[in-house]
């Protein structure tokens, strides 16, 4: 059994495995609009009896030669399925604190998980791709209402950045790095822009890469919207303020997102979006996109690759937005975005050529 790692999430520690949250089921078939936001919740909240925890300790090495190539699974469902199995790992490839970047990645990648999610089961495809590309990778829990909770990622945003910036502290005195590049799906995606505006994070982030994010909020299908015209006495309202604070905060036109949204980026940091149309979570799927600027680059997956079909659970597997997440970190060497059929939940049918 591995040393528990200095860089331990909340109260325990643990090794690998995980990613997003939610069960398989259908997008593609219409449904009312009440019955999708049920299915969507009950399957992120299912998803999400992971419990992600902290880092494996190794012997320094650097990230390309610390670990064997890790086998990567594009399917959410199949990655759903073993982050509940075991809840208390990281996901292959992560989580290793004897990591050191090498020259060719100097900064080390931090994974940010969204709402309902654990840092488990949000990440099983791209911790092991990330790190089969020599990056030293690092993933957390954080907005529970205790740190071994399963279901993460529902407390009030502004504290859950705190979390986060307390992570990145570790994550860059275990490495020796200088900075960190971020990686977010959901709130994950969102969340950190708070942390390098108001908390200090612009002077340790290069890069934010952002999946699905919810920087504009939802209306989930409209009922978020029905949400702000019934005001402070709709049910949902009550909710969210009660059991999901980030949830109401994701509203458009919450006092969170308008007080973000007022100054969007921040110079010297490079922002990249990554959304599908097919986005059934943040809707309308724009939502996710933040205003053009030199510092910003916004990507429909559907504009590279007509066949795929991912929605918000799947794209944080998805091979087409994941090859995109590492020409994002790493422009100069660009690897070939494949463009084959990607299903929402299960992903892709067939094999995926390796990039």
């Amino acid at each position: 059994m591995r040393n528990q790692s200095p860089l331990t999430n909340g109260r325990h520690a643990a090794r690998r495995h995980p990613v997003p949250g939610h069960p398989a089921r259908r997008h593609l078939a219409r449904r009312r609009p009440g019955r999708r936001l049920l299915a969507a919740t009950g399957l992120v909240a299912a998803a999400c009896t992971a419990a992600a925890a902290g880092l494996a300790a190794a012997g320094p090495t650097t990230a390309a030669a610390a670990q064997p190539v890790l086998p990567v699974g594009y399917s959410f469902a199949a990655g759903f399925a073993a982050g509940v199995a075991f809840p208390q790992l990281p996901p292959p490839g992560a989580n290793h604190s004897g990591c050191r970047p090498g020259r060719a990645h100097p900064y080390p990648v931090v994974l940010v998980h969204g709402t309902f999610e654990n840092g488990n089961d949000n990440w099983r495809a791209a911790a092991p791709l990330l790190a089969n590309h020599g990056y030293c990778v690092f993933t957390f829990s954080y907005g529970g209402l205790v740190p071994s909770d399963p279901v993460q990622a529902t407390g009030a945003i502004a504290a859950s950045a705190r979390q986060l910036a307390a992570f990145v502290g570790k994550v860059l005195a275990a490495t020796g790095a200088a900075k960190v590049d971020l990686v977010g799906h959901s709130q994950g995606g969102m969340m950190p822009r708070y942390y390098i505006r108001f908390l200090g994070g612009a002077a340790h982030v290069a890069k934010l890469v952002a999946l699905a994010p919810s920087n504009y909020g939802t209306t989930v299908d409209g009922l978020g919207t029905l949400s702000g015209t019934l005001g402070p006495l709709s049910p949902l309202d009550l909710v969210f303020a009660v059991g999901c604070r980030a949830c109401a905060q994701q509203e458009p036109g919450s006092a969170f997102l308008a007080r973000l949204n007022a100054r969007p980026t921040v110079p010297g940091i490079r922002y990249t979006v990554i959304e599908s149309t097919g986005d059934e979570v943040v809707t309308p799927y724009t939502n996710a996109f933040l205003p053009a600027a030199a510092n910003v680059t916004d990507i429909t997956l559907q504009q590279q690759c007509a066949r795929d079909h991912s929605d918000h659970l799947e794209i944080s597997y998805d091979p087409v937005a994941l090859a995109d997440v590492l020409n994002a970190l790493d422009p100069a060497h660009p690897v070939q975005v494949p463009c084959l059929t990607v299903l929402p939940v299960t992903g892709p049918p067939g094999p995926v050529p390796s990039f």
